[in-house]
Protein backbone atom coordinates (compact mmCIF):
# COMPACT_ATOMS: atom_id res chain seq x y z
CA UNK A 1 0.00 0.00 0.00
CA UNK A 2 1.65 3.49 -1.16
CA UNK A 3 2.85 5.50 1.78
CA UNK A 4 0.48 8.36 0.97
CA UNK A 5 -2.74 6.70 1.33
CA UNK A 6 -0.87 5.29 4.59
CA UNK A 7 -0.25 8.88 5.76
CA UNK A 8 -4.02 9.97 4.93
CA UNK A 9 -5.12 7.02 7.31
CA UNK A 10 -3.14 8.25 10.08
CA UNK A 11 -4.40 11.66 9.77
CA UNK A 12 -7.55 10.82 9.86
CA UNK A 13 -6.72 8.32 12.87
CA UNK A 14 -5.20 11.14 14.45
CA UNK A 15 -8.30 13.19 14.50
CA UNK A 16 -10.01 10.24 16.16
CA UNK A 17 -7.88 10.07 19.10
CA UNK A 18 -7.89 14.07 19.42
CA UNK A 19 -11.31 13.16 19.51
CA UNK A 20 -11.32 10.55 21.83
CA UNK A 21 -8.93 12.72 24.26
CA UNK A 22 -11.24 15.33 24.13
CA UNK A 23 -14.57 13.20 25.43
CA UNK A 24 -12.52 12.18 28.38
CA UNK A 25 -12.99 15.91 29.69
CA UNK A 26 -16.81 14.72 30.40
CA UNK A 27 -15.93 12.12 32.95
CA UNK A 28 -13.29 14.43 34.12
CA UNK A 29 -16.34 17.24 34.65
CA UNK A 30 -18.49 14.22 36.28
CA UNK A 31 -15.36 13.42 39.05
CA UNK A 32 -15.53 17.29 39.75
CA UNK A 33 -19.26 17.23 39.88
CA UNK A 34 -19.67 14.61 42.60
CA UNK A 35 -16.38 15.12 44.30
CA UNK A 36 -14.61 12.14 43.85
CA UNK A 37 -11.19 13.91 42.18
CA UNK A 38 -9.46 10.78 43.32
CA UNK A 39 -9.18 9.16 40.19
CA UNK A 40 -8.64 12.72 38.38
CA UNK A 41 -5.18 12.52 37.41
CA UNK A 42 -5.75 9.13 35.83
CA UNK A 43 -8.02 10.55 33.48
CA UNK A 44 -5.81 13.46 32.69
CA UNK A 45 -3.30 11.29 32.00
CA UNK A 46 -5.28 9.14 30.03
CA UNK A 47 -6.41 12.53 27.99
CA UNK A 48 -2.93 13.78 27.73
CA UNK A 49 -0.88 10.19 25.83
CA UNK A 50 -4.22 10.03 23.33
CA UNK A 51 -3.77 13.34 22.65
CA UNK A 52 -0.48 13.24 22.03
CA UNK A 53 -0.89 10.30 20.12
CA UNK A 54 -3.46 11.64 18.20
CA UNK A 55 -1.07 15.08 17.55
CA UNK A 56 1.94 13.02 16.52
CA UNK A 57 -0.69 11.29 13.76
CA UNK A 58 -1.82 14.78 12.38
CA UNK A 59 1.48 16.52 12.64
CA UNK A 60 2.84 15.36 9.14
CA UNK A 61 -0.17 16.80 7.53
CA UNK A 62 -2.75 15.48 5.11
CA UNK A 63 -0.75 14.48 1.30
CA UNK A 64 -2.18 16.75 -1.16
CA UNK A 65 -4.43 15.47 -4.56
CA UNK A 66 -4.76 11.99 -2.88
CA UNK A 67 -7.57 10.47 -2.04
CA UNK A 68 -9.16 7.32 -0.20
CA UNK A 69 -10.10 4.76 -2.82
CA UNK A 70 -13.19 2.31 -1.31
CA UNK A 71 -11.02 -0.12 -0.62
CA UNK A 72 -9.11 2.12 1.59
CA UNK A 73 -11.76 2.70 3.90
CA UNK A 74 -11.97 -0.91 4.51
CA UNK A 75 -8.11 -0.61 6.35
CA UNK A 76 -9.12 3.19 7.61
CA UNK A 77 -12.68 1.38 9.02
CA UNK A 78 -10.40 -1.75 11.01
CA UNK A 79 -7.77 0.07 12.12
CA UNK A 80 -9.58 3.48 13.81
CA UNK A 81 -11.37 0.65 15.73
CA UNK A 82 -8.65 -0.91 16.81
CA UNK A 83 -6.51 2.21 17.42
CA UNK A 84 -9.19 4.14 19.15
CA UNK A 85 -9.85 0.67 22.04
CA UNK A 86 -6.22 0.75 22.66
CA UNK A 87 -6.20 4.08 23.60
CA UNK A 88 -9.74 4.38 25.52
CA UNK A 89 -8.82 1.39 27.68
CA UNK A 90 -6.69 3.64 29.26
CA UNK A 91 -8.95 5.07 31.87
CA UNK A 92 -9.50 1.86 32.95
CA UNK A 93 -5.71 0.85 33.59
CA UNK A 94 -5.31 3.12 35.27
CA UNK A 95 -7.91 3.92 37.95
CA UNK A 96 -8.99 0.13 38.55
CA UNK A 97 -5.98 -1.09 38.37
CA UNK A 98 -6.63 -3.85 36.23
CA UNK A 99 -4.54 -5.87 34.00
CA UNK A 100 -4.33 -4.15 30.42
CA UNK A 101 -5.98 -7.24 28.94
CA UNK A 102 -9.33 -6.42 31.18
CA UNK A 103 -8.41 -3.06 30.31
CA UNK A 104 -8.55 -3.39 26.21
CA UNK A 105 -11.90 -6.16 26.71
CA UNK A 106 -14.13 -3.11 28.60
CA UNK A 107 -12.76 -0.73 25.88
CA UNK A 108 -13.53 -3.17 23.11
CA UNK A 109 -17.01 -4.18 24.57
CA UNK A 110 -17.97 -0.53 25.57
CA UNK A 111 -16.84 1.05 22.04
CA UNK A 112 -18.58 -1.63 20.00
CA UNK A 113 -21.40 -1.74 22.32
CA UNK A 114 -21.53 -5.38 23.38
CA UNK A 115 -21.99 -4.45 27.36
CA UNK A 116 -19.45 -7.47 28.54
CA UNK A 117 -18.17 -6.22 30.97
CA UNK A 118 -15.12 -7.96 33.14
CA UNK A 119 -15.81 -5.17 36.18
CA UNK A 120 -17.89 -5.97 39.40
CA UNK A 121 -18.77 -3.54 42.36
CA UNK A 122 -20.48 -0.47 40.10
CA UNK A 123 -22.95 0.37 42.49
CA UNK A 124 -20.15 2.10 44.32
CA UNK A 125 -17.82 2.32 41.67
CA UNK A 126 -16.24 6.02 40.74
CA UNK A 127 -18.96 7.81 38.46
CA UNK A 128 -16.01 9.04 36.31
CA UNK A 129 -15.51 5.28 35.10
CA UNK A 130 -19.27 4.54 34.60
CA UNK A 131 -19.91 7.73 32.80
CA UNK A 132 -16.46 6.51 30.37
CA UNK A 133 -18.13 3.35 29.97
CA UNK A 134 -21.58 4.64 28.80
CA UNK A 135 -19.75 7.54 26.68
CA UNK A 136 -17.35 4.74 24.68
CA UNK A 137 -21.05 2.96 23.83
CA UNK A 138 -22.28 6.30 23.00
CA UNK A 139 -19.59 6.98 20.75
CA UNK A 140 -19.21 3.85 19.50
CA UNK A 141 -22.56 3.58 18.31
CA UNK A 142 -23.21 6.98 16.25
CA UNK A 143 -19.51 5.59 14.75
CA UNK A 144 -21.42 2.15 13.63
CA UNK A 145 -24.38 4.01 12.36
CA UNK A 146 -21.58 6.07 9.89
CA UNK A 147 -20.12 3.08 9.11
CA UNK A 148 -23.28 1.22 7.98
CA UNK A 149 -24.56 3.83 6.33
CA UNK A 150 -21.24 5.35 4.47
CA UNK A 151 -18.85 2.55 4.30
CA UNK A 152 -20.81 -1.03 4.26
CA UNK A 153 -22.39 -0.37 1.24
CA UNK A 154 -18.78 -0.40 -0.80
CA UNK A 155 -18.79 -4.12 0.37
CA UNK A 156 -22.64 -4.58 -0.45
CA UNK A 157 -23.16 -6.34 3.19
CA UNK A 158 -24.35 -3.64 5.10
CA UNK A 159 -27.72 -4.24 3.21
CA UNK A 160 -28.31 -0.37 3.33
CA UNK A 161 -29.53 -0.37 -0.61
CA UNK A 162 -32.66 -2.16 0.59
CA UNK A 163 -33.37 0.69 3.05
CA UNK A 164 -32.78 3.88 1.77
CA UNK A 165 -35.44 5.53 -0.14
CA UNK A 166 -33.40 6.77 -2.83
CA UNK A 167 -34.26 4.64 -5.89
CA UNK A 168 -32.41 4.70 -10.12
CA UNK A 169 -34.94 8.46 -9.68
CA UNK A 170 -32.71 10.95 -8.53
CA UNK A 171 -35.20 12.82 -7.06
CA UNK A 172 -36.43 10.55 -4.47
CA UNK A 173 -32.92 10.30 -2.36
CA UNK A 174 -33.17 11.43 1.00
CA UNK A 175 -30.72 14.20 1.03
CA UNK A 176 -28.33 15.42 -1.99
CA UNK A 177 -25.33 15.71 0.18
CA UNK A 178 -23.69 13.21 2.46
CA UNK A 179 -22.83 15.39 4.98
CA UNK A 180 -25.66 16.51 5.53
CA UNK A 181 -26.91 13.47 5.76
CA UNK A 182 -24.49 12.39 8.75
CA UNK A 183 -26.06 15.94 9.91
CA UNK A 184 -29.58 14.75 10.31
CA UNK A 185 -28.16 11.02 11.71
CA UNK A 186 -26.18 12.81 14.50
CA UNK A 187 -29.15 14.73 15.12
CA UNK A 188 -31.63 12.32 15.23
CA UNK A 189 -29.00 10.41 17.74
CA UNK A 190 -28.43 13.05 19.89
CA UNK A 191 -32.01 14.44 19.92
CA UNK A 192 -33.54 10.31 21.16
CA UNK A 193 -30.62 10.48 24.02
CA UNK A 194 -31.62 13.72 25.22
CA UNK A 195 -35.28 12.96 25.22
CA UNK A 196 -34.56 9.19 26.75
CA UNK A 197 -32.36 10.87 29.41
CA UNK A 198 -35.61 13.13 30.74
CA UNK A 199 -37.75 10.31 30.51
CA UNK A 200 -35.95 8.33 32.40
CA UNK A 201 -35.35 10.98 35.04
CA UNK A 202 -38.61 11.29 34.65
CA UNK A 203 -39.75 7.70 35.29
CA UNK A 204 -37.48 7.60 38.75
CA UNK A 205 -34.00 7.33 37.77
CA UNK A 206 -30.96 10.14 39.31
CA UNK A 207 -30.23 12.16 36.35
CA UNK A 208 -26.34 10.52 36.53
CA UNK A 209 -28.28 7.44 35.82
CA UNK A 210 -30.56 8.52 33.54
CA UNK A 211 -27.64 9.91 31.51
CA UNK A 212 -25.69 6.52 31.27
CA UNK A 213 -28.89 4.17 30.92
CA UNK A 214 -30.10 6.89 27.99
CA UNK A 215 -26.67 6.31 25.78
CA UNK A 216 -26.31 2.49 26.98
CA UNK A 217 -30.12 2.10 25.02
CA UNK A 218 -29.61 3.72 22.16
CA UNK A 219 -26.43 2.77 21.50
CA UNK A 220 -27.75 -0.81 22.33
CA UNK A 221 -24.17 -1.23 24.26
CA UNK A 222 -25.68 -3.15 27.62
CA UNK A 223 -23.40 -1.00 30.37
CA UNK A 224 -25.50 -0.07 33.65
CA UNK A 225 -24.20 1.50 36.83
CA UNK A 226 -25.22 -1.28 39.14
CA UNK A 227 -24.64 -5.15 38.92
CA UNK A 228 -28.06 -5.56 39.28
CA UNK A 229 -28.46 -3.48 35.64
CA UNK A 230 -32.19 -2.57 35.63
CA UNK A 231 -33.37 -4.66 38.14
CA UNK A 232 -31.89 -2.20 40.63
CA UNK A 233 -35.13 0.42 39.75
CA UNK A 234 -38.48 -1.23 40.95
CA UNK A 235 -40.62 1.17 38.69
CA UNK A 236 -42.86 -0.23 35.75
CA UNK A 237 -41.67 3.32 34.02
CA UNK A 238 -38.24 3.05 34.27
CA UNK A 239 -38.45 -0.43 32.33
CA UNK A 240 -41.40 0.59 29.57
CA UNK A 241 -38.93 3.65 28.72
CA UNK A 242 -35.71 1.64 28.65
CA UNK A 243 -37.67 -0.63 26.03
CA UNK A 244 -38.63 1.95 23.92
CA UNK A 245 -34.76 3.65 23.62
CA UNK A 246 -33.84 -0.05 22.83
CA UNK A 247 -36.31 -0.17 19.75
CA UNK A 248 -35.58 3.33 18.43
CA UNK A 249 -31.94 2.84 18.89
CA UNK A 250 -32.62 -0.58 16.19
CA UNK A 251 -33.99 1.13 14.30
CA UNK A 252 -32.54 2.58 10.56
CA UNK A 253 -31.24 5.76 11.01
CA UNK A 254 -31.65 6.75 7.68
CA UNK A 255 -35.19 6.73 8.27
CA UNK A 256 -35.10 8.91 10.81
CA UNK A 257 -33.49 11.32 8.38
CA UNK A 258 -35.95 10.63 5.90
CA UNK A 259 -38.61 11.38 8.44
CA UNK A 260 -36.95 15.16 8.87
CA UNK A 261 -37.06 15.37 5.42
CA UNK A 262 -40.63 14.88 5.71
CA UNK A 263 -41.25 11.71 4.47
CA UNK A 264 -43.28 11.10 7.73
CA UNK A 265 -44.33 7.33 6.94
CA UNK A 266 -40.81 6.47 6.70
CA UNK A 267 -40.58 3.94 9.39
CA UNK A 268 -44.54 2.80 9.04
CA UNK A 269 -43.37 1.55 5.97
CA UNK A 270 -40.23 0.08 6.04
CA UNK A 271 -40.64 -4.10 5.72
CA UNK A 272 -37.58 -4.12 7.79
CA UNK A 273 -39.47 -2.46 10.73
CA UNK A 274 -42.66 -4.00 10.51
CA UNK A 275 -40.49 -7.22 10.72
CA UNK A 276 -39.02 -6.04 13.71
CA UNK A 277 -41.83 -4.79 15.79
CA UNK A 278 -43.69 -7.87 14.80
CA UNK A 279 -40.79 -10.21 15.96
CA UNK A 280 -40.90 -7.89 19.64
CA UNK A 281 -44.34 -8.28 20.10
CA UNK A 282 -45.54 -12.08 19.28
CA UNK A 283 -42.22 -13.14 20.94
CA UNK A 284 -43.45 -10.87 24.20
CA UNK A 285 -46.70 -11.77 24.08
CA UNK A 286 -45.71 -15.57 23.91
CA UNK A 287 -43.35 -15.60 26.31
CA UNK A 288 -44.98 -13.44 28.46
CA UNK A 289 -48.33 -15.64 28.41
CA UNK A 290 -45.96 -18.33 29.50
CA UNK A 291 -43.90 -16.91 31.87
CA UNK A 292 -47.36 -15.85 34.20
CA UNK A 293 -48.44 -19.10 33.79
CA UNK A 294 -45.33 -20.27 35.52
CA UNK A 295 -44.79 -17.86 38.35
CA UNK A 296 -47.11 -16.12 40.71
CA UNK A 297 -46.84 -12.48 38.45
CA UNK A 298 -49.64 -10.76 37.73
CA UNK A 299 -49.64 -10.86 33.96
CA UNK A 300 -49.21 -7.25 33.32
CA UNK A 301 -45.75 -7.60 35.50
CA UNK A 302 -44.76 -10.87 33.51
CA UNK A 303 -44.79 -8.85 30.37
CA UNK A 304 -42.95 -5.96 31.12
CA UNK A 305 -40.24 -8.44 32.75
CA UNK A 306 -40.31 -10.58 29.28
CA UNK A 307 -40.46 -7.11 26.99
CA UNK A 308 -37.51 -5.68 28.39
CA UNK A 309 -35.44 -8.70 28.43
CA UNK A 310 -36.65 -10.17 25.36
CA UNK A 311 -36.06 -6.45 23.35
CA UNK A 312 -32.40 -6.16 25.09
CA UNK A 313 -31.80 -9.78 23.91
CA UNK A 314 -33.20 -8.68 20.50
CA UNK A 315 -31.68 -5.50 19.79
CA UNK A 316 -28.60 -6.56 21.27
CA UNK A 317 -28.07 -4.23 23.80
CA UNK A 318 -27.38 -6.65 27.30
CA UNK A 319 -29.42 -5.00 30.08
CA UNK A 320 -31.05 -7.73 32.27
CA UNK A 321 -34.36 -7.63 34.64
CA UNK A 322 -33.22 -10.69 36.79
CA UNK A 323 -31.72 -13.55 35.63
CA UNK A 324 -33.44 -14.97 32.83
CA UNK A 325 -31.58 -18.37 32.41
CA UNK A 326 -33.72 -19.39 35.56
CA UNK A 327 -36.41 -19.25 33.95
CA UNK A 328 -36.30 -22.85 32.72
CA UNK A 329 -35.01 -24.72 29.66
CA UNK A 330 -37.47 -23.46 27.07
CA UNK A 331 -36.65 -19.70 27.97
CA UNK A 332 -32.89 -20.30 27.44
CA UNK A 333 -33.01 -22.04 24.34
CA UNK A 334 -35.26 -19.52 23.43
CA UNK A 335 -33.02 -16.31 24.97
CA UNK A 336 -29.86 -18.24 22.89
CA UNK A 337 -31.72 -18.22 19.08
CA UNK A 338 -33.23 -14.51 19.64
CA UNK A 339 -29.34 -12.90 20.71
CA UNK A 340 -28.73 -14.27 16.58
CA UNK A 341 -31.76 -11.84 15.16
CA UNK A 342 -30.56 -8.29 16.02
CA UNK A 343 -31.97 -5.22 15.10
CA UNK A 344 -31.88 -3.08 11.75
CA UNK A 345 -29.71 -2.77 9.30
CA UNK A 346 -28.58 0.77 9.75
CA UNK A 347 -28.86 0.92 13.49
CA UNK A 348 -26.90 0.86 16.29
CA UNK A 349 -27.89 -2.95 16.90
CA UNK A 350 -25.80 -5.85 16.09
CA UNK A 351 -26.52 -9.82 15.16
CA UNK A 352 -27.30 -11.11 12.13
CA UNK A 353 -29.98 -8.40 11.31
CA UNK A 354 -34.01 -9.30 10.82
CA UNK A 355 -33.61 -7.76 7.08
CA UNK A 356 -31.50 -11.12 6.19
CA UNK A 357 -34.12 -13.59 8.15
CA UNK A 358 -36.78 -11.72 5.58
CA UNK A 359 -34.73 -12.21 2.56
CA UNK A 360 -34.09 -15.71 3.79
CA UNK A 361 -37.87 -16.34 3.59
CA UNK A 362 -38.68 -14.98 0.55
CA UNK A 363 -36.07 -16.82 -1.25
CA UNK A 364 -37.23 -19.81 0.33
CA UNK A 365 -41.28 -19.10 -1.25
CA UNK A 366 -40.04 -18.35 -3.99
CA UNK A 367 -37.98 -21.54 -4.30
CA UNK A 368 -40.90 -23.64 -3.44
CA UNK A 369 -43.12 -21.31 -5.81
CA UNK A 370 -40.39 -22.23 -8.66
CA UNK A 371 -40.98 -26.19 -7.92
CA UNK A 372 -44.58 -26.51 -8.15
CA UNK A 373 -44.57 -23.96 -11.29
CA UNK A 374 -41.41 -24.85 -12.92
CA UNK A 375 -41.84 -22.39 -15.91
CA UNK A 376 -43.67 -19.79 -14.16
CA UNK A 377 -41.31 -16.12 -13.64
CA UNK A 378 -41.07 -15.33 -9.87
CA UNK A 379 -40.84 -11.56 -9.35
CA UNK A 380 -38.42 -11.85 -5.73
CA UNK A 381 -38.54 -7.97 -4.19
CA UNK A 382 -37.96 -6.91 -1.00
CA UNK A 383 -38.65 -3.09 0.26
CA UNK A 384 -39.18 -1.93 -3.31
CA UNK A 385 -36.34 -3.34 -4.15
CA UNK A 386 -35.33 -6.23 -6.36
CA UNK A 387 -33.41 -9.02 -5.14
CA UNK A 388 -30.54 -9.05 -7.31
CA UNK A 389 -27.82 -12.04 -7.53
CA UNK A 390 -25.50 -9.40 -5.81
CA UNK A 391 -27.61 -9.21 -2.93
CA UNK A 392 -28.57 -12.92 -2.74
CA UNK A 393 -24.98 -13.59 -2.72
CA UNK A 394 -23.85 -11.08 0.07
CA UNK A 395 -26.42 -12.36 2.74
CA UNK A 396 -25.37 -16.12 2.03
CA UNK A 397 -21.39 -14.72 2.20
CA UNK A 398 -21.92 -12.86 5.59
CA UNK A 399 -24.61 -15.39 7.21
CA UNK A 400 -22.26 -18.32 6.75
CA UNK A 401 -18.94 -16.17 7.82
CA UNK A 402 -21.39 -15.27 10.51
CA UNK A 403 -21.81 -19.09 11.80
CA UNK A 404 -18.18 -20.10 11.56
CA UNK A 405 -16.75 -16.95 13.56
CA UNK A 406 -18.77 -17.88 16.38
CA UNK A 407 -18.14 -21.69 15.93
CA UNK A 408 -14.15 -20.92 15.78
CA UNK A 409 -13.92 -19.05 18.54
CA UNK A 410 -16.16 -21.59 20.60
CA UNK A 411 -13.83 -23.98 19.46
CA UNK A 412 -10.55 -21.96 20.69
CA UNK A 413 -12.18 -21.25 24.07
CA UNK A 414 -12.56 -24.84 24.57
CA UNK A 415 -9.36 -25.58 24.21
CA UNK A 416 -8.61 -22.74 26.87
CA UNK A 417 -10.34 -25.19 29.31
CA UNK A 418 -13.38 -22.75 28.96
CA UNK A 419 -16.84 -25.44 29.71
CA UNK A 420 -18.65 -25.44 26.58
CA UNK A 421 -22.04 -23.47 27.89
CA UNK A 422 -19.64 -20.73 28.49
CA UNK A 423 -17.88 -21.22 25.73
CA UNK A 424 -20.63 -21.41 22.97
CA UNK A 425 -22.92 -18.61 24.18
CA UNK A 426 -19.62 -16.55 25.00
CA UNK A 427 -18.57 -16.66 21.32
CA UNK A 428 -21.81 -16.27 20.39
CA UNK A 429 -22.77 -12.93 22.54
CA UNK A 430 -19.88 -11.24 21.43
CA UNK A 431 -19.84 -11.97 17.97
CA UNK A 432 -23.72 -10.98 17.87
CA UNK A 433 -22.92 -8.11 20.03
CA UNK A 434 -25.21 -9.02 23.10
CA UNK A 435 -23.00 -8.97 25.75
CA UNK A 436 -23.77 -11.22 28.34
CA UNK A 437 -24.10 -15.05 27.40
CA UNK A 438 -25.52 -18.09 29.19
CA UNK A 439 -24.76 -19.91 32.79
CA UNK A 440 -23.57 -19.24 35.56
CA UNK A 441 -19.96 -17.34 35.10
CA UNK A 442 -21.04 -15.15 32.09
CA UNK A 443 -24.87 -15.14 32.34
CA UNK A 444 -27.12 -12.13 33.14
CA UNK A 445 -25.96 -12.50 36.86
CA UNK A 446 -21.96 -12.98 36.33
CA UNK A 447 -19.08 -11.29 34.00
CA UNK A 448 -16.09 -12.30 31.79
CA UNK A 449 -13.68 -11.77 34.72
CA UNK A 450 -13.02 -15.61 35.18
CA UNK A 451 -12.03 -15.99 31.67
CA UNK A 452 -8.02 -16.71 30.85
CA UNK A 453 -6.88 -13.61 29.80
CA UNK A 454 -6.41 -15.56 26.21
CA UNK A 455 -9.87 -16.14 26.10
CA UNK A 456 -10.29 -12.38 26.53
CA UNK A 457 -8.51 -11.43 23.87
CA UNK A 458 -10.49 -13.72 21.39
CA UNK A 459 -13.35 -12.44 22.52
CA UNK A 460 -12.01 -9.30 21.99
CA UNK A 461 -11.53 -10.31 18.17
CA UNK A 462 -14.87 -11.52 18.17
CA UNK A 463 -16.30 -8.66 19.46
CA UNK A 464 -14.40 -6.43 16.53
CA UNK A 465 -15.36 -8.93 13.95
CA UNK A 466 -19.17 -8.73 14.86
CA UNK A 467 -19.43 -4.81 15.19
CA UNK A 468 -17.61 -4.81 11.31
CA UNK A 469 -19.57 -7.49 9.85
CA UNK A 470 -17.08 -9.97 9.41
CA UNK A 471 -16.58 -9.07 5.50
CA UNK A 472 -15.06 -5.90 6.46
CA UNK A 473 -12.16 -7.69 8.28
CA UNK A 474 -11.61 -10.65 6.45
CA UNK A 475 -10.99 -8.08 3.17
CA UNK A 476 -8.26 -7.43 4.79
CA UNK A 477 -6.71 -11.21 4.91
CA UNK A 478 -6.87 -11.27 1.16
CA UNK A 479 -2.85 -11.02 -0.25
CA UNK A 480 -4.24 -8.99 -2.91
CA UNK A 481 -5.54 -6.42 -1.06
CA UNK A 482 -2.38 -5.90 -0.32
CA UNK A 483 -0.70 -5.20 -3.59
CA UNK A 484 -0.33 -2.48 -5.55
Amino acid sequence: MALPTLRIIGFIIGIFLITLAIFMVVPMATLVVFERTRDLPSFLWSSMITFVAGVALVLPGRPEHVHLRPRDMYLLTVSSWLVVCIFAALPFLLTQHISYTDSFFESMSGITATGATVLSGLDTMSPGILMWRSLLHWLGGIGFIGMAVAILPLLRIGGMRLFQTESSDRSEKVMPRSHMVARLIVASYVGITILGTLALWWAGMSLFDAINHSMSAISTGGFSTSDLSLAKWTQPAVHWVAIVIMILGSLPFALYVAMLRGHRRALIKDQQVQGLIGVLLVTWLVLGTWYWATTDLHWLDALRHVALNVTSIVTTTGFALGDYSLWGNFSLMLFFYLGFVGGCSGSTAGGIKIFRFQVAYILLRANLMQLIHPRAVIKQKYNGHRLDEEIVRSILTFSFFFAITICVIALLLSLLGVEWMTALTGAASTVSGVGPGLGETIGPAGNFAPLPDAAKWILSAGMLLGRLEIITVFVLCIPAFWRH
